[in-house]
């Protein structure tokens, strides 16, 4: 459904900021964001929030992993997290 809504300047900025920070159209987000106000739990299905592993280092602050080194530690998590089938 289409429907106007009228929003101070500086509030359509931020959403419209916000929205793209998060990789998501403006729609989705307002439609996020007034489901959250409602309280309505059968609106949109919300993201799953990505879990990147941690790795550690003998240098804080500072790793350098290349791509295969980084698909490793990912298959070796899976592997822990689902078994090796």
């Amino acid at each position: 459904m289409r429907t106007t809504v009228h929003l101070p300047t500086e509030l359509l900025r931020a959403a419209k900021a916000e929205a793209a920070a998060r990789g998501e159209t403006l729609k989705d987000f307002l439609t996020r964001a007034v489901t959250h106000e409602l309280g309505n739990v059968t609106g949109p299905v919300k993201r799953a929030r990505v879990q990147l592993p941690l790795v550690g280092s003998t240098r804080p602050g500072k790793v350098d992993l290349t791509n295969a080194e980084i698909e490793a530690i990912v298959a070796a998590e899976d592997a822990g997290k689902y078994g090796n089938h």
